[in-house]
């Protein structure tokens, strides 16, 4: 299984065949009732990504490569306050953070921000999916750590997610379950705090690496697990799990909807074809109910499945309202297919865009490529166009447009010249409408600052708010990593509003993948 970091050095349990497929960049085959209103506590302001209850959006921005107490590949996550306020350091050696940090634990490999408890400041969720768990190397591990007006990780203790005996998750702690793979946090269409956690290594009985999920929701933080043999009252989550599915890869969210990624599903024999399952947070019996499935050997989905294609590898959601509503109950899905073959160009990659209506119903609404009419650059083989997503609704409670709903998709093996192979970029499009009407195109030397060189990955590390686009740089010549926020109307080469750099800002200076997630 490939990451948004550099593979490991230490060995780890086998990862399958799916490590060696489309998901390796370097590889050719790719009715919740209304919950209680918690009072916001004195000093947190209700902004979005408000750590510290000034009322100032604040970022993190992790490096799950840093070293830290002689570690290498601990891994941190610094805390950027909005307003020049400094910087917090967040690591397993932070004041009350469960456990130390460890050689390749990879603290921050995957983030989420939303209000936890309810109290009006914004809290983390951390996932650290190489975490060893007593002797089960690379169990994984989730923290919850609490903003506070006294300033993050300033109040309450950081609530720990991991599996075995007395802990918070079912199931054994096992080597290579990777808990904290993927995360999406947000709060439900009735105010209901919510986390999903990806577990893609967990084995179901004894089919290895099938995948699940944990769905932790309420501020007391209650805890559902799924899998692909899951079925209940609520229905059974299509499809059934088999060696390699590694459910729980990707992970996107909104009010009403969710949807969890299997790229290395075997759809009839056609093996990591991969495919997404859609679910509604209304709870059935204590767990989310299951809608439906989507993959490429559906009518009703454009392409074919083929091997590799690792439909799902990526994905990203928004609130959708259509024109005449008055509610905004439904929901823009986008879906990273990375390994998918244009004609005869080899892992050209592309992207399919649905809409999921409040009933559960599903319309496939766009196909997006390099090679689309209007569509900027054009597709070559081993860009891996789709490999991460980013999305935004600037308005969700008012008609959804194309401009206000925007998608950026990273293409970390696009290529301008055969010296900057691997060099990477970003294309930003509209989610509604001909994705060539509006869209943009940013790459290293183009845009994202620095100059252009080999294996920069540009792409590889996106993120989404009404703040902007986050583009983390964290691979390439050490003097460009960096993460930049553009605004989601870049034009074609525009350049970045915010800079974070270390060495700058009062941002410390040094590290090893600045930006390679960011919140």
């Amino acid at each position: 299984m490939s990451s948004p970091t550099r593979p490991r050095s230490r060995p780890v349990r086998r990862r399958g065949a799916l490590a060696a497929s489309a998901l390796v960049l370097t590889a050719s085959a790719l009715g919740l009732a209304p919950a209680p209103v918690a009072a916001v506590a004195a000093g947190c302001s209700g902004v979005e990504s408000d750590f510290n209850g000034d009322g100032i959006r604040d970022t993190a921005i992790a490096d799950p490569e840093a070293t830290v107490a002689d570690r290498a590949e601990a891994g941190l996550v610094r805390i950027v306050y909005g307003g020049g306020k400094g910087t917090y350091e967040l690591t397993q050696d932070s004041p009350n953070v469960p456990g130390g940090p460890e050689e390749g634990d990879r603290y921050g490999f995957a983030l989420a921000v939303y209000d936890a408890d309810l109290d009006g400041c914004a809290d983390l969720a951390v996932g650290m999916p190489y975490e060893d768990i007593g002797t089960a190397a690379d169990a994984g591990a989730v923290h919850i750590v609490y903003g506070s007006a006294a300033g993050f990780n300033g109040g309450k203790v950081p609530k720990e997610h991991i599996q075995g005996e007395g802990r918070t998750l079912a199931g054994a702690a096992e080597a290579g379950d990777w808990v904290g793979y993927a995360l999406a946090g947000g709060k439900t269409s009735t105010g209901v705090p919510y986390l999903i956690a990806g577990i893609p290594g967990e084995s179901i009985g004894t089919v290895e690496d099938a995948g699940g999920a944990v769905y932790i929701h309420g501020t007391v933080q209650t805890v559902a697990g799924i899998n692909q043999d899951f079925e209940n009252a609520g229905g059974a989550v299509p499809g059934s799990a088999e060696t390699d599915d590694r459910f729980g890869t990707s992970l996107a969210a909104t009010p009403t909807h969710f949807a969890i990624g299997s790229p290395g599903e075997a759809l009839s024999t056609t093996t990591f074809a991969g495919c997404a399952t859609v679910f509604s947070h209304t709870l059935v019996s204590g767990w989310p109910k299951p809608l439906f499935g989507l993959g490429q050997d559906q009518s009703d989905v454009a392409g074919a499945e083929e091997f590799g294609d690792g439909f799902a590898t990526a994905l990203a959601m928004v609130p959708y309202r259509a024109s005449g509503a008055t509610v905004t109950n439904e929901s823009l899905l986008a879906v990273g297919v990375p390994g998918e073959d244009l004609s005869s160009t080899v892992d050209a990659g592309a992207v399919q865009v649905f809409r999921v209506t409040a009933s559960g119903t599903f319309t496939e609404i766009a196909w997006i490529a390099q090679d689309t009419a209007n569509v900027e650059q054009e597709g070559e083989p081993g860009d891996f166009f789709g490999r991460r997503l980013a999305a935004v609704n600037t308005a969700p409670n008012s008609t959804t447009s194309g401009t206000t709903a925007r998608l950026a998709i990273g293409v970390p093996g696009e290529e301008s010249a055969e010296e900057h192979r691997e060099k990477g970029g970003v294309h930003v499009v509209p989610m509604v409408g001909a994705p060539g009407a509006s869209d943009s195109w940013i790459d290293p030397g183009q845009g994202i600052p620095g100059e252009p060189a080999p294996v920069q990955l540009a792409g590889l590390s996106l993120a989404g708010s009404t703040a902007g686009l986050y583009v983390g740089m964290p691979y390439g010549p050490q003097a460009g990593h960096a993460v930049h926020l553009f605004p989601w109307n870049v034009a074609s080469g525009g350049a970045p509003t915010q800079t974070f750099k270390p060495g700058e800002g009062g941002i410390p200076a040094g590290g090893t993948a600045f930006g390679a997630t960011v919140r």
